[in-house]
């Protein structure tokens, strides 16, 4: 299974070659424009879709020393080698992470301002292939206020031939001075046939399942199809369906049984799950169709007759709420036991 993430293996900097196959046509519509690319991008879209990817793939073509005719990389010049190896000194990716001295990447809540300074002081460095040098910021609404505002010189007066690539899955949430600053390019959308058949090429099973569950996003529903995490998944929807027979404190208690570092990522999943289970919920109160759990029409549409909108809505806010709160300390067996007890008194 081929792993599309910019920045892990070995802590080193990886950028994809190739476009994911619902990214094409918009990239040679951008590469036929490539002599007028601005030197800051925002690129925005929903998560899980591939806009990191496709970052890399922009990158990689502004590194390129004999770009193809259609302006694409090559993949054989000194600086593609380098890119592939992940060892490119023109190329920086700056994410919410802390390497350590081995290599390891650890999350954090935050981009910090040392990290923004850090990237600052490298695009006045003299490049060292002569040519471009590339920073990807991803993702960019995680920059700590302060080191928003610290990029805003360099991002009004970039170095020559130094280009900024923002990604971003919540536009919204960044500065207005730093939107206002780049050209926002959406990243492509894929259709359900393209998606489905590059999971299947992924060794994905159930693609339209998994699909759904993702909301339409490939490479989120390819982070689901774990068989674990999709027995771990059956067991919580299984609980949700029957609210009047669940128990609260033994489902919740199941979180516990992961590593203890693990605990907030099963929140998250938890959290993930609640979430889409209510928008389906209320699809079908509304008369309309599941989007997330198909395979639970049934079911869904037994509960939609139980359950008022306005109380489902101030829930599913509350829910939402608890996912913002993921980054901070927080007790995860006690917070999915009070979601699940709340969801309960949807249905008293």
């Amino acid at each position: 299974m081929t792993s599309y993430n910019i920045l892990r293996e070995d802590g080193r900097l990886r950028v994809s070659a190739e476009p994911l196959p619902w990214q094409r046509t918009a990239l040679s519509r951008w590469l036929g424009q490539k002599e007028r690319w601005p030197h800051a991008i925002l690129l925005t879209g929903v998560a899980g879709i591939g806009k990191r990817v496709l970052a890399g793939v922009l990158a990689r073509t502004l590194l390129c020393e004999t770009p193809k005719a259609d302006g694409s990389a090559c993949g054989t010049c000194a600086s593609c080698r380098y890119a592939e190896a992940g060892q490119h000194p023109d190329l920086r990716v700056v994410e919410p992470v802390e390497i350590d001295d081995e290599g390891n990447a650890t999350p954090t809540e935050w981009i910090g301002i040392d990290a923004i300074r850090s990237l600052i002081a490298w695009t006045q460095l003299t490049s060292h292939r002569r040519g471009a040098k590339v920073a990807v910021i991803s993702p960019a609404e995680r920059m700590f206020p302060a080191a928003a505002d610290a990029l805003l010189k360099t991002l009004e007066e970039p170095p020559l031939a130094t280009h900024l690539i923002l990604v971003s899955d919540q536009p919204g949430r960044l500065l207005p001075t730093i939107a206002s600053r780049c050209l926002r390019w959406n990243a492509p959308l894929p259709d359900v046939e393209t998606a489905q058949a590059w999971l299947a090429a992924q060794g994905v099973r159930d693609t339209a399942s998994v699909f759904a569950q993702a909301g339409g996003a490939p490479l989120a529903a390819l982070m689901l199809a774990s068989t674990s995490l999709q027995a771990e998944r059956s067991v919580w929807l299984s609980a949700l369906a029957s609210p009047r027979t669940m128990s609260a404190s033994a489902l919740a208690a199941r979180i516990d049984q992961a590593p203890r570092e693990d605990r907030k990522a099963r929140l998250a999943d938890v959290i993930e799950w609640i979430s889409a289970w209510c928008t389906d919920l209320a699809r079908v109160a509304a008369g309309s169709q599941p989007r997330h759990n198909p395979d639970q029409t049934p079911t869904l549409a037994k509960l939609g007759k139980a359950v008022a909108l306005r109380p489902l809505f101030r829930y599913h806010r509350a829910v939402i709420e608890q996912r913002a709160k993921l980054a901070h300390p927080l007790q995860p067996r006690l917070v999915a036991e009070a979601l699940l007890i709340d969801y309960q008194t949807l249905f008293a």
